[in-house]
């Protein structure tokens, strides 16, 4: 692989435009490395906890969130969901660390856990392949113009991303990256 070609995956490029608004985390720093908690557990020091996140600024017309994150790297051919929430409510703004654990008990009322790549219904922390180079993973809040998405709970979070296509208001995005070293 070229280094040029590292970092060519988009998962943005063939979505429909939206406006930014901001995504924030006490444990997670945009643009930096994952904690060893928000790694998956079997890795050094991973938990497969979900990061705290905090948002503001979204569109006028919000009804409702998802929340998503995305690894663009995976060698899959596809990338790898590692967490996907739906119907969050628009008067919601924030979700604590660990929310996204196997009971989903600290999501708010009406909010969801979809199963993720690896077809379970909660977070699974980042474990890129020992030697294969750095790895992204965008952590989005959505702002949608519904109140309810109208995906089944069993469905994959690509079925998600789908069906919320025509309904994104708003994307807050916060970029970490992860390697395993050889």
């Amino acid at each position: 692989m070229h280094a040029d070609d590292l970092f060519v995956n988009d998962p943005f490029a063939r979505l429909p435009e939206a406006a930014s608004f901001t995504v924030t985390s006490a444990n997670v720093t945009d643009g930096a490395a994952w904690p060893a908690e928000q790694h998956a557990s079997g890795t050094p020091g991973g938990q497969d906890r979900s990061p705290q996140l905090s948002w503001s600024g979204a569109p006028e017309g919000t009804k409702s969130y998802a929340v998503t994150v995305y690894d663009p790297d995976a060698p899959t051919g596809s990338g790898f969901w590692h967490w996907a929430v739906a119907d969050i409510p628009a008067t919601v703004t924030e979700l604590p660390a660990g929310a996204g654990d196997d009971t989903g008990s600290s999501l708010p009322e009406g909010a969801y856990q979809l199963p993720n790549d690896a077809r379970v219904a909660r977070y699974i922390g980042a474990a890129p392949p020992a030697g294969h180079g750095p790895h992204r993973y965008y952590t989005v809040v959505h702002a949608l113009d519904v109140a309810a998405i109208g995906v089944p709970a069993d469905a994959t979070p690509a079925v998600l991303g789908f069906t919320m296509a025509g309904h994104i208001l708003g994307r807050a995005v916060l970029t970490t990256t992860a390697e395993t070293r050889a």
